[in-house]
């Protein structure tokens, strides 16, 4: 028993019978907290594993702490024992009966060892430790109570905390290593390899990375925990899954990669004709366009003819490649070369159209002047003027350079634009004639 006096004056049995029956209920409460915890299966697989890194340092204090928790709930339950057994001896408890109870259940009854507090690293109530030059440590029962509290939450914390880790992260780190070897196989079949492709990279990059975090979750759990902010109950937080999520995110790339690259196996023979006929549509025109050229400068003088270019050879020889790839069916090398292929042959059947546009350009030219001579002649015939001398030669000298070759346009246009002037000259002084003055399309020069 304790030398001093407890604190406040001797209980009556009432009191005692009310403190003894409190104390009951929290040993009970205590008791089957420890109980839980001795079961739990968080604790079961921390006592089992092979721990590294902050869960090995954390395991190491909470199994101390937890041996504690018994040391100190089994002095706990020494002490109500007795001070039940005393009050048990009467009906009526005697003063020193009661006085000796207001000790055991005021006082401070319970001695425990130092070197087991020291062992937990445990703080004492009044903010000391219990070190190696402590022979014991006392306590009264409410504050074993609320020493004891604390290190049940602590340690409840820890093996809540790891159990949450080890149920959520190793389970999905399996399901997608599932998807990512199934990934892998398909990669193989279309030939998306390592050193060979960036998806097989990729691949290779993601397996040794999950790999690895599994490990490291099995050992060290606390290392990927997120504590919630502002929360102090125990396990409050949620795993950190970072690491998990970006693998996800770059195993989900690879697998629109490894789609682009099965829709290409699909419809590859498709892709390669049309690029055929893009390409074969782009050499006849570039030959439409030198025979046009080969005209142009027959028939057109004076007149600059832009060069014509050659077949595109280096994209037949690229096709050739791609029809190779697809023979020995290397789909990921196929992929990026169609895409690049469709859209060079769309440019150059653009460009071969344009050329064509630019050497016909002339001829264009001549043809609507010529149209241009023929319809003010339709139009002077109408109205009785067709056997005009001046008409006549000037219709004849602009007739005999467009229809004579070669051409000189820059002529042509000039005897064009003089035919019409004279046309409409004629056409505003005639009765019955459009008036005098040209209207604005007859006094358009040619060309304009």
């Amino acid at each position: 028993m304790a030398d001093t006096d407890p604190a406040g004056p001797v209980m009556d049995r009432d009191e005692v019978d009310r403190a003894l029956a409190r104390l009951g209920q929290e040993h009970e409460a205590i008791e089957t907290s420890l109980l839980a915890l001795q079961d739990h299966a968080g604790r079961r697989l921390l006592e089992g594993a092979r721990l590294t890194g902050v869960t090995a340092e954390r395991w190491t204090s909470t199994e101390a702490a937890i041996t504690l928790l018994w040391t100190y709930f089994d002095a706990y339950t020494d002490v109500l024992r007795t001070a039940r057994e005393i009050r048990a001896r009467r009906r009526w408890s005697s003063r020193e009966d009661l006085a000796e109870l207001t000790e055991l259940l005021r006082g401070e009854p319970v001695t425990v060892a130092g070197s087991a507090a020291a062992t937990a690293n445990a703080a004492t109530p009044h903010g000391g430790r219990a070190g190696p030059g402590v022979l014991s440590e006392r306590w009264s029962l409410s504050a074993l109570v609320d020493r004891m509290n604390e290190l049940y939450a602590a340690s409840l914390d820890m093996v809540v905390t790891a159990d949450a880790v080890w149920s959520a992260l190793p389970a999905r780190i399996d399901l997608l290593s599932a998807e990512l070897q199934r990934t892998s196989r398909l990669a193989h079949s279309v030939g998306v390899r390592p050193g060979e492709h960036p998806a097989g990279d990729d691949l290779e990059r993601i397996t040794r990375t999950l790999k690895k975090l599994r490990e490291q979750v099995v050992s060290d759990p606390l290392a990927f925990w997120k504590p919630a902010e502002g929360s102090s109950a125990p396990g409050g937080g949620k795993p950190d899954t970072t690491v998990y999520d970006r693998e996800a995110r770059a195993l989900e790339d690879v697998r629109r990669e490894i789609d682009a690259v099965l829709a290409v196996r699909q419809d590859a023979e498709k892709r390669i004709v049309r690029l055929r006929d893009v390409l074969s549509r782009a050499d006849r025109t570039l030959a439409e366009a030198r025979t046009a050229r080969g005209e142009v400068l027959a028939k057109i003088a004076a007149t600059e003819v832009p060069v014509v270019s050659g077949p595109p050879t280096a994209l037949q020889e690229q096709l050739s490649t791609a029809a190779e790839y697809r023979r020995h069916a290397q789909w990921h090398r196929l992929s990026p070369l169609l895409e690049s292929l469709e859209q060079k042959a769309e440019d150059e059947l653009l460009r071969a159209r344009e050329s064509l546009t630019a050497v016909t350009a002339p001829l264009a030219v001549r043809a609507e002047l010529r149209g241009r001579l023929d319809a003010y002649k339709a139009k002077v015939s109408r109205h009785g003027l067709a056997e005009d001398p001046l008409l006549v030669e000037r219709y004849e000298k602009a007739r005999r350079m467009l229809w004579s070759a070669p051409c000189d346009l820059r002529a042509a246009e000039q005897a064009v634009l003089r035919y019409q002037q004279a046309a409409v000259e004629l056409l505003g002084a005639a009765p019955g004639g459009p008036g005098q003055g040209a209207g604005p399309d007859e006094r358009r020069g040619p060309g304009t």
